[in-house]
């Protein structure tokens, strides 16, 4: 297995679970709570740990007491912390989650009082022994500095950048990932509804990338470098239970697909099982690979 950096932000995320999401300024009683780490690159690699991967995080903390609840999260999923930045005042990034338990559905307001992890942090980690680097689409000046190093410094390791909203200029990251993972509400913030025409827009910004689009209930479309196109069905469980986070385990099921040598077709099918099979429990704890699905199973002992 690879060891694989990701670099972008780790919240404490507040969760309250609702029968059917509330009207406004009204009072409903909340089912269930749960206090628990979140953010996009911490979740992608507590999945991509728990696939055997080991993983390192590049991100802020402020020294202050919900730090702790995210750094023990992170212990418990083996993820080096050494790159973290520790900032004396400010308080961690906060979401505050409405969960719906009729359909699955969250609602996110986000908090954050702290400055995004930079290229002066990012300059001080050794790249050489990574075979992987991942990146939160954020902070696109600095995010876009630390991809020209990678460039420079470990050009023979895969980079992949999650798009997963539109950011002044972010654009500029495209030329410089081998991996692209959008979202279908970046698609949507560009005018365009439909998943392979997205992507072959996306394709006149990012010619020499891998691009990947997670689609919801249609499943996941990718273009490859070559200009093939490839598609693969959604596997949703019996009944969802939480889709936070379904699109950080996308992710990790992309990028642990492609380190193993799964051809596009095999890793799109993968990562939306992967991620199906986490929309059907709470949290991230999926376990080992030997305990999914056939489908998985047959697939992760598939190479090119």
């Amino acid at each position: 297995m690879a060891r694989i950096l990701g670099v972008g932000i780790a919240t404490l995320d507040i969760i309250n679970t609702v029968d059917g999401f509330p009207a406004e300024d009204s009072e409903v009683r909340a089912l269930a709570q749960r206090i628990c780490r979140g953010g996009n690159a911490t979740n992608t690699l507590a999945v991509l740990s728990q696939l055997g991967h080991a993983c390192a995080w590049g991100g802020v903390l402020a020294d202050e007491p919900d730090a702790r609840r995210i750094l023990d999260d992170l212990a418990r999923h083996r993820i080096d912390t050494s790159a973290c930045r520790q900032e004396a005042q400010g308080k961690v990034p906060a979401s505050y989650i409405v969960l719906n338990r009729r359909n699955g559905s969250r609602t996110i307001i986000h908090y954050r009082d702290l400055p995004e992890y930079s290229f002066a942090d990012f300059s001080r980690i050794d790249l050489s022994g990574f075979g992987w680097l991942h990146f939160e689409g954020r902070a696109v000046d600095e995010t876009r500095r630390m991809l020209e190093r990678a460039r420079a410094e470990a050009p023979h390791t895969p980079c992949s950048v999650e798009i997963e909203k539109q950011r002044d200029a972010i654009e500029n990251l495209f030329p410089l990932a081998d991996v692209l993972l959008f979202s279908r509400n970046y698609a949507r913030s560009c005018g365009i509804e439909d998943a392979g025409a997205f992507l072959r827009h996306a394709r006149l910004l990012a010619p020499h990338a891998d691009l990947v689009c997670a689609w919801g209930d249609k499943g996941a479309y990718g273009l490859t470098q070559d200009g093939t196109a490839h598609h693969s069905l959604a596997f949703p469980p019996a009944t969802v239970v939480d889709t936070l986070g379904a699109g950080d385990t996308f992710n990790a099921g992309i990028i642990h697909a492609r380190l193993n040598g799964y051809t596009w077709e095999h890793a799109l099918r993968f990562a939306c099982e992967l991620a199906g099979k986490k929309c059907g429990r709470v949290g991230f704890d999926i376990h080992a690979p030997t305990t999914l699905t056939p489908t998985l199973s047959r697939l992760a002992g598939e190479g090119v």
